[in-house]
């Protein structure tokens, strides 16, 4: 079950956080979130699952970033969010959508539990021009059914930044984040 949009405020403070809240954001069954005002792209055109890859970072001007086809770029929500006892998901805007550009490559699922800022996998079919503050995507929560399981301690649990793939770290425990300078 999805909960509406009046569900969402009802819960809010309590099941769901959302930092900062904006009552204009909040639709019939989900919530707006905002596009950071900063991207990183990887650095290397071949990744490596195994190990870390590289970034470099690139702010969006006031006059907008025109983002091109064939490669990856990592944004992040300007909005923060906790949630308990639900679990949050998240999907591009159908405007942006019909424009030609995704939000998530397929990282749009989230956990009970999760505390930080959503990290987007945002990719364009065609040159497109974007600004930062955009309504980019929206989040929408599902009840749990069962027993409840919460993500903590894991990998990008706590973020306050865009996050690259950590997958590397599945590969042995004694793998650390070097700096990627």
């Amino acid at each position: 079950m999805i909960l509406s949009g009046p569900e969402i405020r009802a819960r809010l403070g309590n099941d769901i956080i959302i930092e900062p809240f904006d009552q204009a954001q909040l639709n019939p069954n989900s919530y707006n979130l905002r596009l950071h005002g900063e991207l990183q792209v990887y650095r290397n055109r071949v990744l490596d699952i195994s190990k870390p890859n590289p970034t470099d970072r690139l702010e969006i001007p006031d006059d907008g970033l025109v983002l091109e086809p064939g490669r990856l770029y990592l944004g992040r929500t300007m909005e923060r969010t906790i949630t308990h006892n639900l679990v949050p998901m998240l999907e591009g805007r159908s405007s942006i959508g019909r424009l030609g550009l995704s939000v998530h490559a397929s990282a749009g699922f989230g956990d009970v539990g999760f505390d930080g800022y959503w990290t987007l996998q945002i990719a364009t079919v065609q040159p497109i021009r974007i600004f930062k503050h955009i309504k980019i995507c929206q989040i929408f929560y599902h009840q749990v059914h069962g027993a409840l399981v919460t993500y903590d301690g894991g990998k990008y649990q706590g973020n306050r930044d865009i996050q690259p793939s950590m997958i590397y770290r599945e590969f042995g425990p004694d793998l650390t984040d070097p700096p990627l300078q």
